[in-house]
């Protein structure tokens, strides 16, 4: 029972320290400095342990990152769905979207700096990772696209392509705004997001006219 007791402090210790090096370098993250420029003894320093000790909770700085890569994933499905949440008790789809989604990159820059400038880094691993997490976004939008305007889904899948390209765009933007100039952003990337939806559904709709005169 005590050797039961013993181990289970032991991995909980061990979970805490191994939030405490992921906190610790997203901490470290900022506009100047992306995650390649991180130093693993700096990242332990901070998280309160040895560098030898970093090496008990993962193999090397690629794999924090990647464990950093999914954390934020989770963190982007979750924004999804608060805003389907919000979307639930009324609103503005396009409004209550482009409010979370900002309000996310608020809270989380450094989530955000992560996803946004190691998607074009030098490591394969990372973007093939933070390819995969966007990708999940987008196929969360594309079934609540599937289930909101009965359009094809290859029509859906384009239109939450580009609806995520120009959101991630915006969001690039709106880390260093102030309120001002991020309300801006925000009623032009509703006015943007707009376009995109009204022109798939012009686009769609012209297909099937000219279908029916066939």
């Amino acid at each position: 029972m005590k050797n039961n007791k013993t181990g289970g402090v032991r991995a909980l210790q061990k979970e805490k320290t191994r939030r405490s090096l992921i906190d610790a370098a997203f901490n470290q993250l900022n506009a100047e400095q992306g995650f390649a420029s991180l130093s693993l003894r700096e990242v332990a320093r901070e998280a309160g342990i040895a560098a030898t000790s970093f090496y008990r909770h993962f193999r090397d700085m690629d794999e924090l990152g990647l464990a950093m890569v999914d954390e934020s994933g989770l963190t982007l499905r979750q924004l999804l769905r608060q805003a389907r949440k919000r979307i639930e008790k009324g609103g503005s789809v396009l409004q209550t979207s482009v409010t979370t989604f900002i309000e996310f990159i608020d809270k989380n820059p450094k989530v955000f700096l992560l996803l946004l400038r190691e998607k074009a880094g030098t490591s394969s691993a990372f973007r093939s990772a933070i390819a995969r997490e966007i990708q999940h976004f987008i196929v969360e939008l594309v079934d609540y696209l599937n289930n909101a305007n009965g359009m094809p889904h290859h029509y859906n899948e384009a239109q939450a392509e580009a609806m995520v390209t120009i959101a991630f765009n915006a969001g690039a933007e709106a880390i260093d705004f102030d309120e001002i100039k991020r309300q801006k952003l925000i009623e032009d990337l509703i006015f943007q997001l707009r376009m995109v939806s009204r022109g798939a559904y012009y686009l769609y709709h012209k297909e099937q006219i000219k279908a029916e005169h066939r």
